[in-house]
């Protein structure tokens, strides 16, 4: 089997149909992959569509579990994977017609552990086909590099989406998803990425995004907004520890450090951003900062930059960086926020 397809869900009836029938439209027979559905006991009709599809393609297979997370779910699937290669997709999201065999094929012949491609943004009009599939070389030679050079040269996503990753690979290295909190795509993209010897990016047309008002990430509801902060600090704090593994002897370790110690920055700054809209006492945030400043995320003097500039990151960054000024802009903010909702 060359490729398992993951897909947690919750509460997805309206998008899954789309993401599954995109991956049953890649001219590839039911032995060469599988896709694993895991529900995530939702509420609506998700594992009811899910069960019709595996009723109708030996390759589909769905695992029924009680609620535990996205990281969880994903896990429940990656246990159960066969293919020589894992991708893990969102259920609202979904794939251009044709393009995995393309991307199996490149895996293959270059024996990669991870595969980064081609990820584009969509709100409501289908975009099915790849834009440059019929232009892309499958025969062109990738340029291979391991995983502390990708990052060093690459800004890459924090997303699990937009690479497909060897199962022998990911299995070597024991690394899963942490559970019960977000920002688990982020951390498991750099520790995977940081050990991978090869790895190399395919310019092709694949993956579509769907920008939903509705997803996780921007549920304002005071009790996930808040968890979504607290969690933000825990990566920053991850990512101390994924730093302090990079072999300083790598020719690249100078330039693969300076993009984590920013990624790890920007979760403290965007932590600072959520914390303008929420209700956690302003008093907690002293203690947050004093965390920050032992493991070197703040201030935030390494944010700014190739990744994240602009005035709008520069006048934020100019306050989060003045603890004086951090709680009167807040609640100045609050005020004006609760006024214009």
């Amino acid at each position: 089997m060359r490729l398992s397809i993951i897909i947690p869900c919750y509460n997805m009836e309206l998008y899954l149909s789309e993401c599954v029938n995109s991956l049953l439209d890649q001219q590839m027979t039911d032995s060469e992959y599988e896709i694993i559905i895991v529900n995530d006991e939702s509420k609506d009709r998700t594992l009811e569509i899910a069960q019709e599809y595996a009723s109708q393609h030996s390759n589909i297979k769905v695992i029924d579990k009680k609620n535990a997370g996205v990281g969880a779910a994903r896990n429940s699937g990656y246990d159960l994977a066969q293919g020589e290669y894992i991708y893990f997709l969102d259920p609202d999201d979904y794939v251009a017609q044709n393009t995995l065999p393309i991307l199996l094929d490149l895996c293959k012949a270059n024996d990669l552990d991870i595969l980064t491609f081609v990820s584009k943004s969509v709100v409501t009009k289908p975009y099915p086909y790849s834009k440059n599939i019929d232009s892309f070389d499958a025969s062109a030679q990738p340029d291979i590099c391991d995983g502390i050079t990708y990052i060093a040269n690459k800004k890459h996503k924090n997303e699990i989406w937009w690479y497909l990753i060897k199962r022998d690979f990911i299995q070597n290295t024991g690394i899963r998803f942490i559970e019960g909190k977000w920002m688990e795509d982020a951390i498991l993209t750099s520790e995977l990425f940081c050990q991978a010897k090869r790895m190399a990016h395919a310019d092709l047309d694949v993956h579509r995004y769907r920008i939903l008002p509705t997803s996780a990430m921007r549920n304002k509801s005071p009790e996930h907004y808040n968890k979504v902060i607290y969690d933000n600090a825990n990566a920053a704090h991850v990512f101390n520890e994924l730093i302090s593994t990079i072999p300083r002897g790598h020719k690249d370790a100078e330039a693969c450090i300076k993009r984590l110690k920013t990624r790890q920055q920007s979760f403290v700054f965007f932590l600072m951003v959520r914390l303008m809209k929420s209700d956690i006492p302003v008093s907690e945030i002293p203690a947050m900062l004093s965390g920050f400043e032992k493991i070197d995320a703040y201030p935030l003097k390494k944010f700014l930059g190739e990744d994240y500039h602009g005035i709008g990151y520069s006048c934020l960054v100019f306050v989060f960086n003045r603890k004086p000024l951090i709680n009167p802009f807040i609640k100045m903010f609050r005020s004006f926020y609760t006024l214009v909702r």
